[in-house]
């Protein structure tokens, strides 16, 4: 077998993540084989640059992405609190969202809001689209260097804040995003991982949660800018849609709200910062079939750029780590800002 990288070595291009390319790999039992021979340094790479990208890999469909998959993460991460529609393939593998094409998403963290949350995720391509839809990446190092140091220490001090509608007719249901039909387990759930739940009109559900902005790696000790406080403020949305849904909704009534832990509301100011840290340290590289994304979830962000033509990219995600494991600061407490 006549493999160009034996050794996995990276190729750094500016603008773009580290990329090695693999050659000579017919089958998806050779790329197996490869990945489960170059594990270590597969590690190595992430904790150094936070994601990396594997191009050349024989992957065709979701049952090959399944079996390479199985190599790389050890352990499978559930996915929790569900916040956007995606198609499930079975065997744990999922399309990466299922979100309209001309709809861009913002560089985040998977799970940044639950206790438990994947270490890693792995991205797969089986059909490229015809312009754009690369999924950006953003060391998560780097993104907290970037920010003003008063408002990463007022978000030390105080966490951030999630507060979530749920209901049919403005986002996910809350059956969907906790998988189950019962009232009671949901309650359960949220006495469980810190969250306070309220039932409203027309079965809908509001969940309030305070959870760390800045966590600790918990295999390089890092500190790491972690959270959906910017992803799902109402100043990251286009005006004209956060126009309509306030007048529609009431800024109470938002699918989504974000805010410092103690309450207090998230500026445009502080959130245009935020945004500028993440954009100062994105890197994106364009889609081609069988290439592999590897993200180490902590230290990297990752996003979806807007596309055109048919995009058929899978993920899947591994190696679940607890956030009581992370050094979390504010330490962790129950619902709402006292």
């Amino acid at each position: 077998m006549d493999v160009t990288t034996p050794d996995l070595e990276r190729r750094l291009t500016a603008g773009e993540p580290a990329t090695a390319t693999v050659t000579g790999l017919a089958t998806v039992e050779d790329a197996r084989a490869w990945l489960a021979g170059r594990l270590p340094r597969i590690r190595d790479l992430l904790a150094e640059h936070g994601a990396l990208y594997l191009r050349g890999l024989p992957i065709r469909d979701a049952a090959g992405f399944a079996a390479v998959r199985d190599v790389v993460l050890a352990e499978r991460a559930a996915y929790r609190e569900k916040a956007t529609p995606r198609t499930h393939f079975g065997d744990d593998v999922y399309s990466s969202t299922d979100l309209p094409p001309s709809q861009a998403i913002k560089l985040h963290n998977e799970n940044s809001y639950t206790l438990t949350f994947p270490g890693v995720l792995l991205f797969c391509c089986l059909t490229a689209p015809h312009t754009g839809g690369a999924t950006p990446v953003a060391d998560c190092r780097e993104v907290l260097r970037n920010l003003p140091t008063d408002l990463v220490e007022r978000f030390r001090v105080t966490g951030w804040l999630l507060r979530r509608n749920y209901g049919e007719r403005i986002s996910l249901g809350w059956r969907t995003a906790f998988g189950t039909d019962s009232r009671e387990e949901v309650e359960r759930y949220c006495a469980d991982n810190l969250i306070d739940c309220r039932w409203g009109e027309n079965d809908t559900l509001r969940t309030t949660q305070v959870r760390p902005a800045i966590i600790r790696h918990p295999w390089t000790g890092e500190e790491v800018w972690f959270n959906h406080a910017a992803f799902w403020s109402e100043h990251s949305l286009d005006p004209e849609v956060r126009d309509v849904l306030v007048d529609e909704l009431g800024r109470d009534g938002l699918p989504f709200t974000t805010g410092f832990g103690d309450g207090t509301a998230l500026s445009a100011d502080d959130v245009r910062a935020m945004n500028a840290a993440y954009d100062a340290a994105v890197l994106r590289r364009s889609w081609q079939a069988g290439d592999l994304l590897i993200v180490d979830n902590l230290l990297a962000a990752h996003g979806r750029d807007a596309f055109r033509g048919d995009r058929r990219i899978v993920v899947a995600m591994g190696e679940p780590v607890a956030l009581h494991d992370c050094h979390p600061t504010p330490p962790l407490r129950h619902g709402a800002p006292r």
